[in-house]
């Protein structure tokens, strides 16, 4: 079936639709009907079901038979260790883990922290949750300890699962002296804390608190104490997973059962076209939203195996790291960041390091996170000689919202568009009024309600939150808070975050087409537009660029042709007339760059430290180099 049927098939035809997808789970009570017009806020999916997104996890896998396949391998190069858990050894460690949980006091419906780096652990921890009904919320391993207090008190957390210590390059980050204190600092105070101690650097236990992960898992063992897989609501949560804002209270987004399981496990086999059996590797974190959907679940729920990775894309220990771990283990497909990829090119442009690897394994790389420009498409197109897919999705939403489903239909690669809607999502472009309008035209993205299966279905304990920042603004929409275009062919643009777009004179100019242009030039490595506050036009755009490795152009004649570049390309309108070279990007540890951040530097205004920022030493070098140029103080 082409795309354009499958895609119409889910528009006309939902209930009819989404009960087949369901029909791919093993429910212990099977959905009758697919959506509640008439439940939760905009209605939801598959009321009455009752399942268990561990056993569709793991456990049906073994039951048919395929015990010996390796479910998830663990690849750690800043620690030099690697191992595989087959489906049947994982069943054995979540059956096992859910047995200690139980002994720690959570039951069912108990909200649990997971606070842990990226071992094979993480995963086990998130699974024997969902084993036994609880409810887990990772908090990104290293984040600072208010956030994680935050976290714990908004959760109502009755448990923590953590490791001693997490492992960067160059430096090992302490996590219990951070649980320690966000304990100390939180007012929901944790009865019970279960560590796994990392040989690199283990910890001190605090008694009649910390438990040890390994004595009490071979307590359970020798006990012959396995849990058995909880009866679970289809529309009851499976997770808490907390948007990582860089100001206020964190969101608390609710991922239900049912939906969850139905939508991850078909965007496997027709999105990104991973068939059981195959290695899917998505090189991010079980913190953020695609190591949940990515690394996890989805996988695992369509009988894959997939890789958790300990390291960077660069410096663990080159540029060659991710390719060395596609040829080894057999990658079939890929999914990253578009930021890791403009790490590697930075270092490696000429793509040497990736013909020393013979990485035929690979059908498909896509990439999400944060838009990806055409030139850093193109470049990864040609080392790797595979489709290279940019698709768009949110932490609300679970999966993508738009992409190229390869295991539909390979539709045509457009550079600078994520693809095409996926099916269950109707997008469209709205003007600030909520008025659409015409293909080609820069507004407001949104997704008339209701949204399709695993998307958010509220905010924890913030019902009101829930309406006043999504639904609230387009009645009847959700309101993805991205401004692009729907262009004649169907194929959406995302050119910014609606923060993003800047207003120059009265002109709304979006401030990825600048980044586009700046990413083009053959000196550039990464780049970032942000709009710098004006007395006379309102807001001015301000580039910053990172050169690419053993360039030897000078920066400020760098600077001018991107000037004259964005001049030429989008014209005058832009005012673009500010570039200025830094030696790095201020990122989040998942790779995402903080324009708000930066934006406040370039007005000088205070700002709040990122809790997520890999290196907040880079924020000085801005400030400096801003303030070098008499651009701000």
């Amino acid at each position: 079936m082409t795309y354009q049927k499958t895609y119409d098939r889910a528009s006309t035809d939902p209930e009819g639709f989404w009960m087949e997808a369901a029909g791919d789970i093993d429910w212990m009570v099977p959905p009758t009907r697919a959506f509640e017009p008439n439940s939760g806020v905009y209605g939801r999916w598959f009321e009455g079901a009752v399942g268990n997104t561990c056993y569709n996890a793991v456990d049906r896998h073994v039951a048919a038979g395929r015990g010996d396949q390796p479910a998830i391998i663990y690849d750690s190069p800043v620690t030099d260790t690697k191992r595989t858990l087959t489906f049947a050894e994982l069943q054995d460690e979540v059956a096992t883990l859910g047995a200690v949980l139980h002994d720690m006091g959570v039951g069912q419906g108990d909200r649990v922290i997971i606070y842990m780096p990226m071992v094979a652990e993480a995963l086990v921890a998130m699974l024997a949750c969902a084993r036994i009904g609880a409810v887990h919320s990772v908090v990104f391993g290293g984040f600072a300890a208010a956030e994680l207090a935050t976290r714990i008190d908004d959760a109502g957390a009755s448990a923590v699962l953590t490791a001693s210590c997490g492992v960067e390059p160059g430096r090992v980050i302490n996590y219990m002296s951070l649980l320690s204190e966000a304990i100390d600092i939180a007012d929901n105070k944790i009865a019970k804390c279960l560590v796994l101690q990392r040989d690199i650097q283990p910890c001190e236990l605090t008694e009649n608190r910390d438990l040890d992960w390994a004595e009490e898992m071979a307590r359970a063992r020798a006990e012959g104490r396995r849990a058995d897989c909880a009866e679970v609501a289809a529309t009851d949560p499976a997770y808490i997973l907390y948007t990582s804002g860089t100001t206020g209270q964190p969101k608390g987004v609710v991922r239900d059962t049912g939906g969850h399981m139905v939508a991850l496990n078909w965007s496997m086999k027709n999105i990104y076209g991973a068939n059981p059996g195959e290695v899917f590797w998505a090189a991010s974190d079980v913190g953020w939203v695609v190591g949940h959907s990515y690394i996890c679940y989805a996988p695992l729920l369509a009988g894959c195996t997939t890789v958790v990775f300990e390291g960077k894309p660069i410096g663990t220990p080159d540029a060659g790291t991710f390719w060395r771990v596609i040829a080894e283990h057999d990658v079939s497909v890929m999914f990253t960041a578009p930021t890791a990829f403009r790490a590697i090119r930075g270092q490696d442009p000429e793509g040497e390091f990736v013909r020393k690897y013979d990485i035929s394994c690979l059908r498909a790389l896509f990439l999400a996170g944060e838009r990806s420009d055409p030139t850093t498409l193109e470049w990864a197109e040609a080392q790797l000689g595979v489709p290279v897919i940019d698709h768009w999705w949110q932490t609300e939403t679970g999966w993508a919202i738009s992409a190229i489903p390869m295991g539909i239909e390979p539709l045509p690669v457009k550079h600078g568009s994520p693809g095409v809607p996926m099916p269950g999502y109707d997008v469209q472009v709205l003007d600030d009024a909520g008025h659409p309008v015409p293909n080609g035209t820069l507004g407001n993205i949104v997704v008339k309600l209701p949204l399709p299966p695993s998307c958010l279905t509220t905010l924890w304990n913030a019902e009101e939150r829930f309406h006043s920042s999504y639904l609230n603004e387009f009645p009847g929409y959700y309101a993805t808070s991205d401004a692009g275009i729907l262009d004649e062919e169907g194929y959406l643009h995302i050119m910014a975050r609606t923060d993003d777009i800047i207003n120059v004179a009265g002109h709304r100019l979006s401030t990825g087409a600048m980044e586009e242009v700046l990413a083009g030039h053959d000196a550039v490595a990464e780049c970032a537009v942000v709009g710098k506050a004006d007395a006379l036009k309102g807001q001015v755009p301000l580039g910053f660029f990172v050169l690419k490795s053993g360039v030897t152009q000078d920066a400020e004649e760098v600077a001018a042709e991107l000037v004259q570049k964005v001049r030429q390309d989008i014209g005058a309108v832009a005012a673009f007339k500010l570039a200025v070279a830094v030696k790095r990007l201020p990122k989040t540890r998942s790779g995402k760059v903080l324009r708000a951040t930066m934006q406040k530097i370039a007005d000088d205004e205070s700002y709040k430290m990122p809790a997520a920022i890999d290196d907040p030493a880079i924020l000085d070098e801005i400030t400096k180099v801003l303030t070098d140029k008499g651009l701000i103080g």
